[in-house]
This record gives structure tokens, sequence and C-alpha cells, in this order.
């Protein structure tokens, strides 16, 4: 089981004190009474303090502890906002988390295999799902369209929109 979920990347910075716009991946609402830990680039995940969190023109602005200008939050433009996954609740019924799904196979309700799920498409709810020939087919992730999840058995069954796999062929 992955130790880390990604829940958010930093944006670029707003103003000059340091703050920075927060892309949130999380379904619930930021929290910033939880413990993060900041991935910048390919380092080791390390534990920050977020001292204010606020909405501004629809966008999620955070302020870290120690960062305190501009030249600074550029500086973690594109870090992972991460939390531990000891931290979170396990998922309900036929839920999962993004993090435990990724490599999943893919398929549609009557067995087909359309793929596998390769990522999250930043700043939007469609996933990425990569057939066999390598194409990449967005499916747009609603509920409405998921039939189904098996996060540990790795296996996702869909019910596109129609026409959408036809744009894809």
């Amino acid at each position: 089981m992955i130790k880390y979920i990604h829940m958010g990347s930093l944006g670029r910075p707003h103003g000059i004190s340091g703050e920075i716009v927060l892309d949130w991946y999380g379904v619930s609402p930021f929290s910033s009474v939880m413990t993060f830990w900041l991935v910048v680039r390919d380092s080791e995940p390390r534990p920050i303090h977020i001292e204010r969190a606020r909405r501004h023109n629809g966008h999620l602005l955070i302020t870290i502890e120690g960062i305190t200008n501009r030249d600074q939050a550029s500086a973690l433009r594109g870090a992972r906002l991460c939390c531990l996954r000891s931290d979170l609740p396990e998922p309900d019924e036929g839920e999962a988390y993004i993090s435990d799904l990724l490599g999943a196979d893919v398929f549609l309700p009557n067995g087909t295999r359309l793929g596998r799920f390769s990522h999250l498409v930043q700043g939007a709810c469609v996933w990425s799902i990569i057939d066999d020939d390598g194409r990449e087919i967005l499916f747009p992730a609603e509920e409405s369209f998921i039939t189904a999840l098996d996060a540990p058995g790795k296996r996702i069954v869909i019910d596109p929109p129609q026409g959408l796999l036809e744009l894809y062929r």
C-alpha cells in the first residue's frame, strides 16, 4: 500500500508575501489541521505546517510556515502536497483512493478490457486510460459512469458515455 497520498499540487505564487495557489485534489474540504508532507521534485517527503488557507477568486491559497516571499513560493511550484495514508479514513464500500487505483485494469460492462488507469489529469476529474496500443483515452470520472471499483484487485469497470470511445478509435 502507498504510504503517502498526493492531495494537491502547488501552483504559482500569489502576491509577494509567500502565498501559493494550491490545486486541491481531495474530495473532502481542505483542512490545515492535518499534517502535510511536501515533495519537491524527487526529494524525500518533508513535513510542513500550513499557517493559513483561504479562498480567493475560485482558488485555494495557502501560506506555508517559513515561506515568506514570492521567490521562495516560486521555488515550490509543481511540488506535491501529500498526507500519510494512515491519517486518512478507510474508504467506504464502493469507494477507493485514486492512488490505490493507479495501474488498475479498466473494463467495460461486457468484460472487454479497455486499458490501464494511468493517472488523473491535473485540475480535472478526468482519468487517463492507456489502451493496449498505447493510446490515451480521457474518461470523465463521474460516479454515474463508474460501475465497479476493486482497489485490492486492481480492477475498474466503467460504462462511458455514448460515443466517447468512438472518438478514440
